[in-house]
């Protein structure tokens, strides 16, 4: 696919103005749970209310610029969250609080986390998408990187991945209904986010109106999550107002921010995915005036991050810069050129790979976190939440992955070092072999043969707040170590 740079670049910044529209817009009602009765804003005229929705957005850019496009991941996005960004507000403080103690992402984002399931990584998906324009495949592996680290593997980071499906084939693909079928086959289709879309497709296809949509879908999860922040109803009532709302503007921003909730979130959603799907156009001229161009933060730590866009025109211009680095470094298709935008019929059949989706971004392994040294990579699996009392015994399983794809005789034989804090004692194999490329046992992620061991690790007769047992990988013939820290926070 080859889309033009002027048509994208209007995509782009249109994405922008319709994210900070809804967030303005349904700012004053976030949080409410009754069905509202809004005409439009209730905000002065210039006032650009500020979001956490898109200045999360602005550190991310800012990882991309610092680290390059193969060097963001989870790691790199929780030490800037660490950095940069300051607020505590639920799971964004979970997260936050257990990559201090030790815990590595996603298991910073899935260990004593009862916020895992809302709707903070959603809400920060557009520079992924615009990023990779028309590649959900590629937008959704950052998308997953950064959901992680505050959701785990919780229900928000499914519904980010969903969003950021949504909006990258929305510069190819104007369908709205669609572009919902699209993004549904990137998520688990058991999860509670994919089974609420759903819903909202059984009422549109029932011909319920959309008020009758929204009481469906808050009595389905009336007693699910985390209230009026969950995520699976918010994404549902965002698709209400695109599917209702038919492509207008105005119509589905009206009615995706009366059916309450976190209605800065829907409303933002909306207004950047009808702002891909038209452009500029499609956003109306009294409220691209209201709202002019400002980006107003609320959640960078003022003084520790400077340089960063101040209007919507800015942030465009620097995605710009990036998103054929992001397309080309990622063995995307998609090309950004000059000519005429192109994309066939067959293209759009190919948006997303269900298989690859389930296979690397839904490991489905809870409590678990990935380390990688080169040639190969291990992830720690806990058996439960990593806590630990005074001389309990907990089992941790490690999985080691061979990452070198050569077929022959490319068998890792790996040595390990037990390095525990005082009193703790590790029991478990000091040797593992790691079967060469082709063996049998193969890993969920890229059919890379795997061997896996159980450790028992038993505290001594006190414990700190922050227990840290180092696991030291050292790979005959091989120059690089890999260190595994495995944290138990004291109970």
């Amino acid at each position: 696919m080859k889309l033009n740079r002027t048509e994208f670049r209007d995509k782009v910044y249109a994405c922008w103005l319709g994210k900070n529209i809804g967030g303005t817009m349904g700012g004053p009602y976030e949080g409410r749970r009754e069905m509202l009765d809004i005409q439009g804003f209730s905000t002065p005229d210039g006032v650009v209310l500020p979001n956490d929705d898109l200045d999360l957005q602005l550190v991310w850019l800012e990882a991309v610029k610092r680290c390059g496009i193969k060097g963001v991941n989870a790691g790199v996005l929780g030490e800037f969250w660490l950095s940069y960004i300051h607020p505590y507000w639920c799971e964004y403080g979970r997260g936050k609080n257990n990559m201090k103690m030790g815990l590595l992402p996603p298991l910073s984002g899935d260990a004593f986390n009862p916020w895992k399931n809302s709707n903070g990584a959603w809400i920060r998906s557009e520079i992924w998408a615009c990023l990779a324009p028309g590649a959900p495949t590629v937008a959704s592996k950052y998308a997953y990187e950064d959901a992680s680290v505050d959701h785990g593997q919780g229900e928000g980071t499914i519904a980010a991945i969903f969003s950021v499906t949504l909006e990258s084939a929305a510069f190819v693909e104007k369908d709205i209904r669609k572009l919902v079928e699209t993004a549904l086959t990137a998520i688990p289709a058991d999860s509670r986010v994919a089974e609420t879309v759903r819903l909202v497709l059984d009422c549109r296809d029932k011909g319920m109106d959309y008020k009758e949509a929204r009481n469906t879908v808050l009595d389905f999860n009336r007693n699910y999550g985390t209230g009026w922040f969950e995520a699976p109803s918010n994404i549902a009532y965002a698709m209400i107002g695109l599917l209702w709302g038919e492509g207008d503007f105005k119509r589905s921003m009206i009615y995706a921010i009366n059916c309450g909730d976190d209605t800065d979130c829907t409303g933002g959603l909306v207004g950047s995915v009808l702002g891909i799907i038209g452009g500029t156009a499609a956003i109306p001229a009294d409220w691209k005036s209201h709202i002019g161009d400002a980006i107003t933060t609320i959640a960078i730590a003022g003084g520790t991050l400077y340089g960063f866009p101040k209007t919507c025109t800015i942030l465009t211009d620097e995605v710009l810069k990036y998103a054929p680095s992001m397309l080309l470094e990622n063995g995307s298709s998609v090309e950004i050129w000059d000519g005429e935008t192109q994309v066939s019929e067959e293209e759009l059949t190919h948006l997303t790979d269900a298989d690859i989706h389930d296979a690397v971004y839904f490991p489905h392994i809870p409590n678990s976190f990935r380390v990688d040294f080169n040639y190969a990579s291990a992830i720690v699996i806990h058996e439960e939440e990593p806590s630990i009392m005074p001389c309990e015994t907990r089992k941790v399983k490690v999985r080691f992955i061979n990452n070198i794809p050569v077929y022959g005789n490319d068998q890792h034989f790996l040595k390990l070092r037990f390095l525990p804090p005082e009193g703790f004692t590790v029991k478990g194999p000091k040797t593992v072999s790691v079967s060469r490329w082709g063996a049998f046992d193969v890993d969920f992620y890229h059919d890379q043969p795997f061997a896996e061991i159980e450790l028992e690790i038993t505290a001594g007769e006190s414990v700190e707040p922050s227990n840290r047992v180092v696991i030291e990988v050292l790979g005959e013939g091989r120059s690089t170590a890999g260190y595994l820290p495995i944290v138990f926070l004291g109970q």
